[in-house]
């Protein structure tokens, strides 16, 4: 309370706790307005991530059967010999059919940890842990598909200065289904680089 020289008294009211707390909100609420469209999007994201593991998982294990169970015996043979083929024939379909297996079991598990990243879109940790080993698994993927591929177009085409005969034109169904594959081989691994760069722009916003 102060009094002046004319007499009129001033009365300090001291501020509330009411007023104070009535201050507080507008920052936060203005905070939160900025951070909600960010936490939106890194959602967004994490969904979008789970959503290409599925297809990549799906592709991967397409991949894996198709050329796990692709044989075919030609309906001539002789008395010493028969003539047939299988995957297991050709060490690189071999390290096909391993790699994707080990590609797909690998989206499977990774299936949690992105389902987590849904849950909280600003954990970095398991984004970061995503990200190292979807490297490596894809760069696993596009090595045996390329090693594959070079077997099948041997196989349609064959190679004159070696003397490699195209096998393909008695064994069609089997360069058929070798064929789909890698292809398929090809789209995990595609999926997979596309995964990696969301995940990168997921941890380059936070």
């Amino acid at each position: 309370m102060e009094t002046d020289r004319s007499g009129e008294t001033a009365i300090n009211i001291p501020e509330t706790k009411a007023n104070a707390k009535g201050k507080a909100p507008l920052a936060v609420s203005s905070k939160a307005m900025v951070e909600q469209p960010k936490r939106g999007l890194k959602k967004g994201i994490a969904i979008c991530d789970f959503l290409l593991r599925l297809c990549a998982l799906g592709a991967a294990i397409g991949a894996t059967a198709t050329m796990g169970t692709t044989n075919e015996t030609l309906p001539f043979f002789t008395q010493f010999f028969q003539f047939q083929a299988q995957y297991n024939d050709i060490p690189a379909f071999e390290f096909f059919v391993i790699a994707n297996a080990i590609v797909a079991g690998y989206l499977l598990l990774s299936l949690p940890f992105s389902i987590i990243c849904i849950i909280r879109p600003y954990a970095t940790a398991p984004r970061l842990l995503l990200v190292i080993f979807d490297t490596v698994m894809m760069g696993l993927t596009i090595a045996s598909a390329s090693a594959s591929a070079s077997i099948v177009y041997l196989a349609h085409n064959g190679n004159p200065n070696t003397n490699w005969l195209a096998i393909c034109q008695q064994f069609g169904d089997f360069c058929q289904k070798v064929s789909g594959a890698v292809v398929g081989s090809f789209i995990a691994g595609s999926i997979l680089m596309f995964i990696i760069l969301l995940s990168a722009f997921a941890l380059k916003r936070s």
